[in-house]
């Protein structure tokens, strides 16, 4: 096989190498790992991370970054806790959660677009900002006491698969279909892959740069929702580094960090790779200390096999 063609296999099946060769050291560490329970707790606990990445791709798709989603995870989680408990309505509740998220992410893409702002530093605003705010609405103490009913959407299951993973799936298999099939998704690749261009022709680039930020402030918001119904308790210091996290499994899955390549199909199974990684971590008995160095090589490493794939050089 010579280097061309080594290229072209690696950059049709690097996601599904690299997701046989963990789940196969996984499973020798471990003769329990290649179970349906198994298998259906690392959806579960995929699912938080693998929605939050849903958005972040939608945003790296466009050549930008989102760091506030981790706050806004604690913020959404600490609204839909305290309108529980003030309106006794779920569904109020959560709808308001949502909001706040899409907000929040308008917030965030029309100060980058109006006022030419990098998305870097207003989503880094906006992660200090959001994080203040969660702290701010019960002076930094977690909110308990929800409705056990709520504790279904994180924690419930659906024919023995768990809630919050069927959402993730729904979600992925939506977007994918968004991206590849409606001119809204191919005129994001068009954006992110040259929006002089895609101005020229007539896309309205600052409306697309600025969607793509409400759409991760929902997902967010969604997160968050999950995340509080999960622990059945609002927590203002929750997903601290959640931003890190959905930030490797999208560049994992194949999303250029430079935009215009990419999509969520990837960014599922480069969130799963991540999950079977901490999981063999924990096998192997590392602290936590080693995972967090670890997440931020395999950027790194993930950026190196994205350029090979691509033929870049450098």
């Amino acid at each position: 096989m010579n280097k061309s063609n080594m290229r072209e296999f690696f950059s049709k099946y690097n996601l599904i190498i690299l997701l046989v060769l963990f789940t196969a050291i996984a499973s020798i560490l471990s003769p329990k790992f290649l179970t349906l329970q198994n298998f259906l707790n690392l959806l579960q606990q995929s699912s938080i991370t693998g929605i939050l990445a849903i958005g972040m791709t939608f945003v790296i798709i466009t050549a930008g970054i989102d760091l506030s989603v981790g706050s806004i995870v604690a913020l959404a989680g600490m609204i839909v806790a305290i309108l529980i408990q003030e309106t006794n309505s779920i569904l109020v509740a959560i709808l308001a959660a949502l909001a706040v998220g899409a907000v929040l992410g308008f917030i965030n893409g029309y100060i980058s677009t109006k006022f030419v702002v990098p998305a870097f530093i207003v989503t880094l605003a906006m992660m200090v900002s959001a994080r203040g705010m969660a702290l701010l609405v019960t002076e930094g103490k977690p909110v308990f006491g929800l409705p056990e009913a709520f504790n279904f959407l994180g924690a419930g299951f659906i024919l023995g698969i768990p809630v919050s993973g069927l959402i993730w799936i729904l979600l992925t298999i939506l977007c994918a279909l968004v991206l590849k099939f409606t001119p809204f998704g191919r005129n994001l690749y068009a954006v992110g892959g040259n929006p002089e261009a895609a101005h020229l022709s007539g896309i309205r680039v600052n409306f697309h740069l600025t969607s793509v930020y409400v759409i991760s402030g929902v997902m967010s918001a969604l997160a968050g929702v999950i995340l509080a119904s999960w622990l059945t308790v609002g927590q203002p210091t929750a997903a601290k580094g959640a931003e890190l996290d959905a930030i490797a499994g999208v560049v994992l899955g194949g999303t250029s960090l430079f935009g215009g390549i990419g999509g969520v199909g990837g960014t599922f199974i480069g969130v799963l790779i991540m999950s079977i990684i901490t999981n063999i971590f924990n096998l192997l008995g590392l602290a936590s200390y080693y995972q967090q160095i670890f997440m931020g090589l395999i950027i790194v490493l993930a950026l190196i096999l994205n350029r090979f794939v691509a033929g870049k050089k450098g």
